[in-house]
C-alpha cells in the first residue's frame, strides 16, 4: 500500500504536487474542459486545511520549445483561482525553475498556492533527468503525484522527484488505484469488460489480462473487424489490422478455454465514406457489402451489449463502439453508456474516449468512476506497473 496524502505532517511544509492540468483550450487560450483541475482541488485543499503550502507542476501539450504560447499554463492558474477562490501564485518562467521561482518558494507561508511553468518546456522532463528532478525537488519538503494521466511515464516531475523528496500519493491517485485496482483484483461479478476503439493493437495486452479476471468481454469500435476477420467473415472497405488476425484468433481460442464469454458486434451501421451522414445501412456482420466501411455497431448489437451489462455487478468500460463523434455513428455508445447509467452497477470508465463519449451523452455524472488518464487507466488494466507510483514509499 502506498503512502497517501494524509500520511504526511504537512504543517508548515512545502508541498511539492504534480497534478495533470494537461486541459483543452481553444484558439482565445480559454478552457474548454476544466475536469481534470476539479479533481485536484481535494488534495489541494487539503494541504491547505492542514497549513502547508502547496507548489504545483503539470505539463501541457507538447511543446516543441520553451515559451510556446499556446502551451502557457497561465489559463490554467486563473481557473485554478476561481475554483479555489484565492490567489494563484504563477511562476511565469520559461526554464520552469530558476533562482527567482526558488526566491518566490522561500517567501510561501501556509495557505499559499503557487503553479511552475509547464515542465515540458524543458527537455528534460521527459527524459526524466536526475539534474532536472532535483531543481524541481529543491522547492518542497514533501513530494505528491496526484497525476494519474502520467504516472504510466517515468518523468523527471513524477519519478525524479519522488526519488528525491518524501512522498505520497493524493487523493485522485487513490481513488484511481481504489476504483480499477478493485475491479481487477476483487470484482463484484459478473464482471464485464467493454472495449472498443479503432486499432486491436493497442488493446492486445488488456484483453490478454481481462481474460483472466472477466465473466464477459464485449468487442467493438473499430477493433472489432479485425476479430470478424480471424472468424473469417468479410469486413469491406472496415478499418482492418490484417497483421492481429492471428492474435485476435488467438485471443478469442484464449477466451473460450478459459469460459469467458467474448461477444463481438452482430451488426453494424455501414456506409460507404468516413463522414457523418444519414445515409448508411444497417447490416448483419455476415454481411458487410465491399464498397462499404462499418462505423457503429446496430441496433441488435445494442440490444446484446446492452443486456449483458445489464445483468452485471462491475463494468470496465475503455473504448467508442463507433465514431462517437459523428452524430450519426454515436448511437451504439450512446446506447452502451444508457445501459451502464444504473445505480446498482459499479461502472468504471477507462479515461480518453470513453471518458468524452459519457460527458457527450450527458450521462458523466451517473457513472461510478471516470478515470482522468487514458492511457494510464489502459497500462493499468493491463496489469503494468505504472512508474509514477511505483516510486511512491510504501506505507
Amino acid at each position: 500500500m502506498k503512502k497517501q496524502l494524509t500520511d504526511l505532517q504537512l504543517k508548515d511544509k512545502k508541498v511539492l504536487m504534480r497534478c495533470d492540468f494537461n486541459v483543452p483550450m481553444d484558439e482565445s487560450f480559454q478552457i474548454t474542459d476544466d475536469i481534470r483541475i476539479r479533481s485536484a482541488l481535494p488534495s489541494i485543499q487539503y494541504v491547505i486545511d492542514q497549513g502547508g503550502c502547496v507548489i504545483l507542476m503539470s505539463h501541457l501539450g507538447r511543446p516543441k520549445s520553451p515559451g510556446e504560447k499556446k502551451f502557457s499554463l497561465k489559463p490554467v492558474a486563473k481557473r485554478l483561482a476561481d475554483l479555489l477562490g484565492k490567489e494563484i501564485i504563477f511562476a511565469d518562467e520559461d526554464d520552469v525553475v530558476n533562482s527567482k521561482v526558488l526566491e518566490m518558494s522561500k517567501k510561501l507561508i501556509p495557505g499559499d498556492v503557487m503553479l511552475l511553468q509547464n515542465t515540458r518546456y524543458r527537455k528534460e522532463e521527459t527524459k526524466n533527468d536526475p539534474e532536472f528532478a532535483k531543481e524541481l525537488a529543491q522547492l518542497g519538503d514533501v513530494y505528491v503525484n496526484d497525476a494519474f494521466g502520467t504516472s504510466h511515464r517515468a518523468h523527471a516531475s513524477n519519478v525524479g522527484v519522488a526519488s528525491i523528496l518524501p512522498s505520497a500519493v493524493g487523493f485522485l491517485i487513490g481513488k484511481e488505484l481504489e476504483a480499477i485496482g478493485q475491479a481487477l483484483s476483487h470484482p463484484k461479478r459478473p464482471l464485464t469488460a467493454i472495449l472498443g476503439g479503432a486499432k486491436v493493437s493497442d488493446k492486445i495486452n488488456v484483453i490478454d489480462n481481462l481474460i483472466n479476471v472477466a465473466d464477459h468481454i464485449l468487442i467493438g469500435g473499430g477493433m472489432a473487424f479485425t476479430f470478424l476477420k480471424a472468424k473469417e467473415y468479410v469486413v469491406g472497405k472496415s478499418l482492418l489490422e490484417e497483421e492481429k488476425v492471428a492474435v485476435a484468433l488467438e485471443l478469442m481460442d484464449k477466451a473460450r478455454k478459459k469460459g469467458v464469454q467474448l461477444l463481438l458486434p452482430i451488426d453494424f451501421r455501414v456506409t460507404k465514406e468516413f463522414k457523418d451522414t444519414n445515409d448508411y445501412l444497417v447490416v448483419s456482420d455476415k454481411d458487410i457489402p465491399a464498397d462499404m466501411m462499418g462505423l457503429d455497431i446496430g441496433p441488435e448489437t445494442e440490444k446484446l451489449f446492452s443486456d449483458v451489462v445489464r445483468s452485471s455487478a462491475t463494468v470496465l468500460w475503455n473504448g467508442p463502439m463507433g465514431v462517437f463523434e459523428f452524430d450519426n455513428f454515436a448511437q451504439g455508445t450512446n446506447a452502451v453508456a444508457k445501459s451502464l447509467a444504473q445505480p446498482e452497477i459499479i461502472s468504471i470508465i477507462g479515461g480518453g474516449d470513453s471518458a468524452a463519449a459519457v460527458e457527450k451523452a450527458g450521462l458523466a455524472y451517473k457513472m461510478t468512476h471516470i478515470s482522468t488518464g487514458g492511457g494510464a487507466s489502459l497500462e493499468f488494466m493491463e496489469g503494468k506497473e505504472l512508474p509514477g507510483i511505483a516510486i511512491i514509499e510504501n506505507q
